[in-house]
């Protein structure tokens, strides 16, 4: 999904949001049409070449990613995942529909995942079958004139990797650098960008929940919390070491996932290909409220400063940016009674994307790639409005310096978004839940337009 589109809670341990806010959700109707109807901001046209794609997510689009971790903790009783992902949206099939939707709507690119666990379902075992399914999809972006953006790890890790304990093993960064080095070798001539994790940061944008820090003024201690859960997937899998990344350890996971991505870069830099490799964050648009300018340094240093340095020795960095944080001087708020919310129940605050790429601008000095952005809204016109909002901030930060060469839709497709299961609709299309089918939204052709005319 998205940024990191979940966070614990207290009560489900799994929570829709790069943060969870209580509020009203955005006006719908005359308010949204008004708004989707202002005219458009003044902007001329963004850098030559730049891409302009949708984002997916393999465990929420393929289905049935029945070796992978995520699956153990999705079908456990009970578990933070009150919907199955099932067949998802059948990507892993309709894979080359996808492709021609996004490219018939008027997109040049598309960010996917290569799944581990279907790649190496069991440990050492590598299957030469899936390696080819991806390299035909990758053949196919090409034969569409769309550029691949690769993803090695979303999230979901195999179900054997997790039974060993993760990222708790001091042998895990080697385990993912092998796997890297045979989706590398054996389609590496067609990936046209890649990173190796999808917010990465993660675990640690999860500790400063504004839900959790508002209640109680505490970081939250995912570890803890989701120890109960992850028991009992120990169990299932008939091993007491049972780990997943999303209820991880920072101060564990963290470092090992540096030294993985610093070993996968090296292996996909190797060959053959020669295309960029870079590192996504997930950044909020924190603003100080109240004196909260050292929280707001605080947050920053802890939750996105180790991976802006690793971004900043690689290609690029992937920018996912959602929505806007208040933060006090004893850490994150709720937005004020009345504020706009999305049906996630985020603020609803396109000016957030212009922000945080101003904010990653002044941080490292490579080139940015916006990885995620968008809103999930049973109202398309909201869906509309947002994202011309977001790209005038984006034009905005561009204009004033901030190297940035392309923008990922959060996404393509309306699927399965982790415990929210499948009531959030971030998609461009629609799909039939029974029979798959894709439908076109009126926001697919506003952002096709634009990328047709590389302008607003």
């Amino acid at each position: 999904m998205t940024p990191m589109n979940t966070v614990l809670d207290r009560r489900s341990l799994l929570a829709a949001g790069a943060g969870i806010a209580g509020g009203a959700v955005l006006a719908t109707g005359d308010a949204a049409a008004a708004a989707a109807a202002r005219p458009a901001p003044a902007g001329g046209r963004f850098p030559k070449g730049f891409l302009w794609g949708a984002a997916s997510a393999g465990y929420q689009t393929e289905g049935n990613n029945v070796a992978a971790d995520l699956w153990v903790v999705e079908t456990m009783k009970p578990s933070p995942f009150p919907q199955k992902s099932g067949d998802a949206c059948d990507s892993y099939h309709r894979w080359q529909e996808d492709i021609d939707l996004l490219r018939g709507t008027g997109l040049n690119a598309f960010r996917f995942s290569i799944e581990w666990s279907r790649i190496e379902p069991e440990e050492g075992q590598f299957s030469i079958a899936e390696l080819d399914h991806y390299r035909r999809i990758l053949e196919a972006c090409h034969k569409a004139g769309v550029t691949p953006n690769v993803t090695l790890n979303h999230f979901a890790s195999p179900r054997w990797f997790a039974a060993r304990g993760a990222w708790n093993k001091p042998d895990a960064p080697d385990l993912f650098a092998r796997y890297a080095d045979r989706v590398g070798r054996h389609m590496g001539d067609l990936i046209g960008m890649a990173v190796p994790f999808n917010e990465p940061n993660a675990p640690l944008v999860v500790k400063w929940s504004p839900d959790m820090m508002a209640a109680t003024g505490q970081p939250m201690d995912v570890a803890s919390m989701a120890a109960p859960l992850m028991k009992i997937a120990a169990k299932k899998v008939g091993s007491d070491e049972f780990s997943s990344f999303l209820f991880s350890d920072p101060a564990i996971a963290v470092p090992a996932m540096i030294r993985a991505h610093d070993l996968a870069r090296a292996a996909l830099k190797a060959g053959p290909g020669d295309y960029p490799v870079g590192a996504i964050v997930s950044i909020g648009d924190d603003q100080a409220v109240d004196g909260g300018e050292d929280k707001v340094a605080q947050k920053r240093r802890e939750v996105y400063g180790q991976w802006l340095e690793v971004a900043g020795r690689s290609d690029f960095l992937g920018v996912q940016a959602y929505t806007r944080y208040l933060i006090g001087p004893n850490g994150p708020r709720k937005p004020a009674a009345g504020s706009p919310l999305t049906k996630t129940k985020w603020e609803y605050y396109p000016a957030a994307l212009g922000h945080v790429v101003s904010y990653a601008a002044s941080q490292v000095k490579v080139p940015i790639y916006i990885t995620e952005n968008g809103i999930s809204t049973d109202d398309d016109r909201q869906r509309i409005a947002y994202t011309r909002d977001a790209l005038a901030g984006l034009k905005a930060a561009i204009d004033a310096g901030a190297d940035v060469r392309g923008y990922f839709h959060w996404t393509l497709l309306d699927n399965w978004e982790w415990n929210e299961g499948y009531k959030q609709n971030f998609g461009l299309f629609s799909v039939d839940r029974s029979t798959f089918k894709r439908t076109s939204k009126p926001s697919a052709a506003f952002l096709g337009g634009i990328a047709r005319r590389n302008a607003l």
